[in-house]
C-alpha cells in the first residue's frame, strides 16, 4: 500500500476590510508584528495574480497572508468582490477568511474630528456622509464575514491585544537584539533599553588591554574585576522582567543597547555576556557590535580618576 504523503499546508489568507476608522491599519501593522505578510489596499483583481505566483527558489508558501482593503480600493464593488472570495475558495483550494472592523457611527465621527482628517467618502461633506454612505456599501461584505470585530469601545491597545490573541496563538515573540556601542559615535537611534557602563574600569588605559576587544578573555576579565560589576547581574534581572512585559504588549521590536566611550571593549563585553544570559533563559536575540572595529584613541576616552 503506497504511503500518504500529504501536499503542504498553504499559506492562511485573511482579507482585513471595514469601516475607514475602525482600526483597519492597526490590524495589519499588528499582524504584520506577527509575522503575517502584508499587503494593503491592493486590488482584488490583482489576488488571484499574487496567489498564483511561485516563489521564487520553492520558498516557504506558508506564511500568513493578510490584505487589506476597503471602500476606496480601486474597482471596489462588494457583491464582486463576494463572489470573487467564493471563486478563489474553489479554484485554489485555499481557505480565505474575512475580518470586518464595524464602529458605530458617533464614534468613527468623533475620531475623525479628533484626528482633523476628512472622511476618504466625503471629503467635501460631514464625515457623518461618509460613514453612511460607506456603511451602506460594505453591507455585503459585513454580511458575509466570518470574524467581525466592533471596534466602538476598544482602544489601540484593546484591539492589538485582541489580534494578538486571534491570530498571534503562544507564539509571538518581539524581535530581540542585543548591541554595544560608543557613546564617541552617538547613542543608537534605534535603541529601546540604554544602559552606560562608562562606571566600570576602563581597559583602555591598560597598555597590554587596549589593542584587545570585550571578546578578548583578558579584557573581559579585567572588566569583571571592577567592584561595581555585580551590577550587571541587576541588569539581567530587570531585563527577565521587562521582556515578558514588552511581549505581552505586542511590541514587535526591543533593542537593548550597551554603551562605554570607544565601543570596544566594556560595552562588547556585557553585551556579549547579557545575550548569553537571555539565551539561557530561553530568549533569542541576535548580538551586534556596532563599533567594534572602530581604532582605539586616547583622545575619545576619559582617563582614569582615583576612587
Amino acid at each position: 500500500m503506497a504511503a500518504d504523503i500529504s501536499s503542504p499546508p498553504k499559506k492562511p489568507i485573511l482579507l482585513v476590510t471595514g469601516l475607514s476608522g475602525a482600526g483597519k491599519s492597526t490590524v495589519l501593522r499588528t499582524l504584520n508584528d506577527l509575522g503575517w505578510e502584508v499587503v494593503d489596499n491592493l486590488p482584488l483583481l490583482l489576488l488571484d495574480r499574487l496567489l498564483a505566483t511561485e516563489l521564487p527558489g520553492g520558498g516557504d508558501d506558508t506564511r500568513p497572508l493578510a490584505v487589506g482593503f476597503g471602500a476606496e480600493t480601486r474597482g471596489f464593488d462588494a457583491e464582486k468582490i463576494v463572489r470573487r472570495i467564493k471563486r478563489m475558495r474553489e479554484e485554489h483550494g485555499r481557505e480565505i477568511g474575512t475580518l470586518f472592523l464595524d464602529c458605530a457611527g458617533t464614534e468613527l465621527e468623533r475620531r475623525y474630528n479628533e484626528t482633523r482628517r476628512r472622511h476618504p467618502l466625503a471629503l467635501d461633506r460631514p464625515a457623518a456622509d461618509g460613514v453612511a454612505r460607506e456603511r451602506e456599501l460594505l453591507a455585503p461584505l459585513r454580511a458575509f464575514a466570518n470574524r467581525l470585530i466592533d471596534t466602538t469601545d476598544l482602544s489601540s491597545n484593546d484591539l492589538r491585544a485582541q489580534i494578538r490573541a486571534n491570530f498571534g496563538g503562544d507564539h509571538f515573540e518581539p524581535v530581540l537584539s542585543v548591541m554595544s556601542f560608543g557613546f564617541a559615535r552617538g547613542i543608537p537611534r534605534n535603541a529601546d533599553l540604554v544602559f552606560d557602563l562608562r562606571y566600570l574600569r576602563n581597559p583602555h588605559w591598560v597598555d597590554e588591554l587596549r589593542p584587545g576587544t570585550g571578546l578578548d578573555a583578558d579584557v573581559a576579565a579585567y572588566v569583571m574585576g571592577d567592584p561595581g560589576y555585580h551590577t550587571i547581574e541587576q541588569i539581567e534581572s530587570l531585563l527577565f522582567e521587562l521582556l515578558p512585559r514588552y511581549r505581552a504588549e505586542g511590541k514587535g521590536n526591543v533593542t537593548v543597547a550597551f554603551g562605554c566611550t570607544g565601543g570596544r571593549h566594556r560595552s562588547v563585553h556585557v553585551a556579549d555576556r547579557v545575550a548569553g544570559r537571555l539565551r539561557a533563559e530561553g530568549f533569542s536575540p541576535t548580538v551586534t557590535h556596532r563599533d567594534l572595529a572602530t581604532a582605539p584613541q586616547d583622545a575619545l576616552e576619559r582617563a582614569p580618576v582615583a576612587r
